[in-house]
C-alpha cells in the first residue's frame, strides 16, 4: 500500500515509517522538521518537507503522490506549551488537520489513520480507562486532539472518510536506528537516560504525595515498536472507530527510575518537585478493544526491555540526531 504519512521525521512517526517499510508498504514522509529530524528518516522513504498549514501545497502534493492512506502523526504536543500558547495548537492540530483532510477528500483518499492521545480524557474518574471513558481534556492540546477526533467523524459521515483514531499512551522505547530526540525534552524516560549519560545532572519527580503506592504519577508505557504495529495492523482493515493503545499495566515515575537505575547500571540523582496542577495520579489504558478487533498484543512493552532499547539507542547517539 503507498502510504503518506504526516510527522514521519519525528519520534512516533519515523519509528513506524521504519515498521512499514519493513511490512512492504510504499512510504511517503511529510514534514516541516520544525520537531522532527531529516536523519530519522528511512533512506527508502520519499521525504517531502511541508507544513499542514500550506494548504495549497498540501493538497497539490496529495494529488500527485495519490496515496491510498493516510497515517496522521503531525502536530504540536506539549501540554504546558498549549496552556502558553492555545493559538498555536488549535491552527496547527485543528486547522492543519482540516487541510489535510480536504486534500485527502480531492484525491480520493479514504482511509486514515490519527495519532491521537488519552490526553483527550483529561482526569479520570476511574483507571483502566476504556474508549467509553468521558473525554473530558484539561488542557488545549488534549482538547485539540478530541476536536479532530469529532472532525473525523463528520467527514467520515459527509465524505467516506474511514477513520481510526489511536488514543496512545505513554510512548517509549527505540528500535536499533530510531529513537527519542525531542528539542525540548519532557518526557520522563529519555530524560532519565540523559541522566544516566551524565547530561542531565538530576531528573524531576514532580509530587510525592499522589494516591498511589509509592506517592508518584503512574502511567501505562507502550514501546513504540508496539504502537507502529497497531497503526499497521489498522491499515490492513477497514476499521473505523477509537482505539487505546496501552499495555494495560502502570510504572510509577520511582519504578521507572529504578529499572533505569538496574539497566543502565548507573547512579540517578532525583529532585522532588511539587506535583504539578492537574496532573493526573494514574493513567493506564484498557486495550482490550484493540486487542479483539485489530489482534493487537503488545509484545516489547515489559518495562525493562523499553528501558534497554532506549538505553542502547541514547549510548550509540549520545547527542541524538546531531551526531
Amino acid at each position: 500500500m503507498k502510504v503518506f504519512v504526516t510527522g514521519g521525521a519525528g519520534y512516533i512517526g519515523s519509528v513506524c515509517v521504519e515498521e512499514l517499510i519493513q511490512a512492504g508498504h510504499s512510504v511517503v514522509v511529510w514534514d516541516n522538521l520544525s520537531e522532527g529530524h531529516r536523519a530519522a528518516v528511512h533512506p527508502q522513504a520519499v521525504f517531502l518537507q511541508g507544513d499542514l498549514l500550506d494548504r495549497d501545497l498540501l493538497g497539490r502534493v496529495m494529488g500527485e503522490q495519490r496515496p491510498e492512506a493516510v497515517i496522521h502523526f503531525a502536530g504540536k504536543a506539549l501540554v504546558p506549551e498549549s496552556m502558553r500558547d492555545p493559538s498555536l495548537y488549535y491552527r496547527v492540530n485543528v486547522s492543519g488537520g482540516v487541510n489535510l483532510l480536504d486534500a485527502m477528500v480531492a484525491a480520493g483518499c479514504r482511509k486514515i489513520i490519527f495519532s491521537s492521545t488519552c490526553a483527550t480524557y483529561g482526569v479520570p474518574e476511574k483507571v483502566p480507562m476504556n474508549e467509553e471513558t468521558p473525554q473530558k481534556p484539561i488542557n488545549p492540546y488534549g482538547h485539540s486532539k478530541l476536536m479532530f477526533e469529532q472532525i473525523l467523524a463528520w467527514y467520515s459521515q459527509i465524505h467516506g472518510i474511514v477513520p481510526t483514531c489511536l488514543r496512545y499512551f505513554n510512548a517509549s522505547g527505540a528500535s536499533s536506528e530510531r529513537g527519542e530526540h525531542h528539542r525540548v525534552e519532557t518526557h520522563l524516560i529519555p530524560n532519565v537516560l540523559l541522566a544516566a549519560l551524565g547530561q542531565r545532572k538530576e531528573v524531576e519527580i514532580f509530587g510525592t504525595g499522589h494516591a498511589t503506592p509509592d506517592g508518584t504519577c503512574i502511567r501505562d508505557y507502550i514501546h513504540v515498536r508496539d504502537l507502529a504495529s497497531a497503526h499497521i495492523l489498522a491499515l490492513d482493515r477497514e476499521k473505523a472507530g477509537a482505539f487505546n493503545v496501552g499495555t494495560g499495566q502502570g510504572h510509577s515515575v520511582r519504578g521507572v527510575i529504578e529499572m533505569a537505575r538496574k539497566v543502565t547500571q548507573k547512579e540517578i540523582c532525583i529532585s522532588e518537585k511539587p506535583a504539578r496542577a492537574g496532573d493526573p495520579p494514574a493513567l493506564v489504558a484498557a486495550a482490550d478493544k484493540l486487542q479483539k478487533e485489530l489482534g493487537w498484543k503488545p509484545k516489547h512493552s515489559g518495562l525493562e526491555e523499553i528501558l534497554a532499547s532506549a538505553w542502547d539507542w541514547h549510548r550509540t547517539h549520545p547527542r541524538g540526531y546531531s551526531d
